[in-house]
């Protein structure tokens, strides 16, 4: 009986480790969505860019098709909302984040910009990968 106890107590042990761990990913995951909010609501792009895997194999999908790379996305954003009338007051509500492995993310949910230019708004699917440490952006959908 005193070994089944201590399993037990082990068992339960790992799974709240587990689950604090978890918790830190997530927080993290949400607080780096929390700061692309504030750099673009700040009109800088740049900054929002900040919460992207700084790499070519960097996936952004759009309205246009596919878009692979780092400074491409940048650009990107730079020529579509060139000013902060286009770029508006961005919102996002997050619905899902969905733990893959240790590794990766699956984060869905809705963006909006209310905009004196005219609101718009769709869904996003973001693949997060620990890259060095960090929580980064490797693939983004976007409609």
């Amino acid at each position: 009986m005193k070994h089944i106890l201590t399993v037990i107590a082990l068992i339960s042990c790992f799974c709240t480790a587990a689950q604090i761990k978890e918790n830190k990913d997530v927080k993290e995951i949400l607080g780096l969505l929390n700061s692309q909010t504030i750099a673009w609501n700040k009109g800088n792009i740049d900054s929002f860019m900040s919460g992207y895997w700084q790499s070519d194999s960097l996936m952004f999908i759009g309205k246009n098709g596919i878009t692979y790379g780092y400074d491409k996305t940048r650009d990107n954003y730079k020529k579509n909302y060139h000013d902060t009338a286009q770029m508006g007051q961005l919102t996002f509500n997050v619905l899902e984040v969905k733990k893959l492995s240790a590794e990766y993310y699956f984060v869905v949910g809705k963006w909006f910009l209310k905009r004196s230019v005219g609101d718009i708004g769709g869904i996003y699917t973001l693949v997060f990968r620990k890259i060095k440490g960090r929580w980064m952006i490797i693939a983004d959908h976007s409609s």
